[in-house]
């Protein structure tokens, strides 16, 4: 190996990336941009212009009575987009059947701004109902009045709708402070409580509205940096992606090479061999899926491919930074004998893991059509995630891979450090479960964010928002560029200490 290494460096110096293939690559980088912002806008749909908000629903404890003719309920209700969406509310028929229609009125300022009609006769009892608008009603205080009647409705011939003033958490119940103008009022007079209903808002976000400026924006730069790229080429100058490319041109066999020497290694003796790739992932997600649907009895819908995206993805991450973390000291017999850019090493790493991760997928992808998940063109979003994976693992794998260098006990510490991060990111349970105090310390963990951002696309089966994509992208460069910076300040040092 270190001979045909030696041979690579010596001989492909010489070589030196041409104006024409500058160009056509610059051509190949700007078409292929133009396609993916046309297609992202796309696949992104309303997620991109939109937040869907909704409210919590207060736990139902006494019926506001029947909803006769002369029966009016009114509260002031708060959205917090800016355009309500629908209302669902918790009602009752007292078991019977009924005839008739409720009427819901959304009024601002004395004025009638949306009215929807329910047929009851369509209402199941202790149930809830949605009342959809469309088109959505505008609401730039958001605040309106709620207005319930029942023009058709006589005695033992209504429905009721619940109020409340405690709501569920994981924990227990806790009651709500209502002020005197968020009570429903029956005929005027206040009720002690508000009505049980989740109301759904849109919030118009900024990135959807100004989406083909920022394309244009971004292209025009990407077309400058391709002109300066090309303009630093022909007068012989350092540019430091010229750089990067002509590095990985020049060692595109080594890392080949490594790669397989490392995919190859894993299964070594084996007899199972690759399958492990695809029965690691399932065995896993069985055992826990066995152990916490019921034994802890979780909730969470579709658990299984919620399981399973968590396992694959820590075990990804949790394999590269591992294999990362001896990928210096465990080539000093080639680092000592010819120069090589030493980041290959982790790089190759955590490429190598990447192989068995895109193996662990098709066990997923199994998974989602057994549980009958709908895959949808939002699944064509899942390589940016896949990217900000390989990143943060990349990042993380090469700040290990210098401390291992100076400090051996970073194996060790590595192994339990990973095990709790593995407990601090929910793989097996809701989010929903960390207590408030520590969210934002439980939202400080890169992984959550990634793996969050996968689980939106494979289970909802859209984009998620764009606050998520800019969360998962910085949980993923910020790791990188620590840790490039790192191995770089430190890198020279290796060959004394290895």
């Amino acid at each position: 190996m270190a001979q045909r290494v030696e041979a690579i460096s010596e001989g492909d110096n010489g070589k030196r990336m041409s104006i024409q293939s500058l160009k056509k690559g610059c051509c190949m980088v700007v078409a292929a941009y133009v396609t993916l912002a046309i297609l992202f806008y796309w696949i992104g749909g309303d997620q991109l212009r939109y937040r869907d908000i909704s409210s919590d629903m207060l736990t139902a404890s006494n019926p506001v009575g029947e909803i006769t003719k002369d029966t009016v309920l009114t509260q002031q209700i708060s959205v917090e987009g800016e355009e309500l969406a629908s209302l669902t509310f918790r009602g009752g028929t007292y078991a019977r059947q009924n005839s008739g229609n409720l009427a819901i009125e959304v009024c601002s300022d004395g004025q009638v701004l949306a009215s929807q009609s329910f047929d009851i006769s369509a209402m199941a009892d202790n149930a809830e109902f949605n009342i959809s608008f469309e088109p959505t009603v505008e609401l730039p205080n958001h605040t309106a009045e709620l207005r319930i009647t029942a023009p058709e409705c006589v005695p033992g011939n209504a429905v009721t709708l619940y109020s409340g003033n405690t709501m569920s958490t994981v924990r227990n119940q806790v009651t709500v402070q209502l002020s005197e103008t968020e009570r429903v009022y029956v005929n005027g007079t206040a009720m002690d409580g508000a009505l049980c209903m989740v109301i759904r808002s849109r919030e118009h976000l900024w990135f959807g509205t100004y989406y083909w400026y920022l394309a244009g924006a971004v292209l025009v730069c990407l077309l400058v940096y391709c002109g300066y790229l090309v303009n630093g080429l022909k007068r012989g100058k350092q540019r430091m992606m010229l750089n990067v490319c002509a590095a990985f041109t020049r060692y595109r066999y080594l890392m080949k090479q490594l790669v397989s020497r490392d995919f190859k290694t894993k299964y070594k003796r084996s007899v199972l061999g690759i399958l492990w790739s695809f029965l690691n992932p399932l065995l896993t997600m069985m055992v826990q899926y066995i152990v916490f649907s019921t034994l802890f009895k979780s909730d969470i819908p579709n658990f299984s491919v919620y399981l399973l995206t968590g396992i694959v993805c820590f075990s990804f991450f949790s394999e590269a930074t591992t294999m990362s973390l001896t990928s210096i000291v465990g080539n000093a017999s080639l680092i000592t004998k010819v120069y090589v850019p030493k980041y290959i090493y982790p790089l190759t790493r955590v490429t190598s893991s990447s192989i068995n991760f895109g193996l662990s997928l098709i066990p997923l992808l199994v998974v989602l059509l057994i549980t009958r998940t709908p895959i949808r063109p939002a699944i064509l979003l899942l390589p940016f995630g896949v990217f900000c994976l390989f990143a943060l693992a990349l990042g993380i794998g090469m700040l290990l891979a210098a401390a291992m260098v100076f400090f051996r006990d970073t194996q060790f510490l590595w192994g339990v450090l990973s095990m709790l991060w593995m407990y601090a990111t929910p793989i097996f349970y809701p989010e929903s479960i960390i207590p408030e105090k520590f969210v934002l310390l439980f939202k400080c963990n890169p992984l959550y964010h990634i793996i969050r951002f996968i689980r939106i696309i494979l289970i909802n089966g859209v984009s998620p928002e764009p606050k998520a994509y800019a969360l998962a992208l910085i949980a993923s460069i910020v790791p990188l560029l620590i840790g490039a910076a790192v191995f770089k300040k430190t890198q020279d040092r290796f060959v004394l200490n290895i």
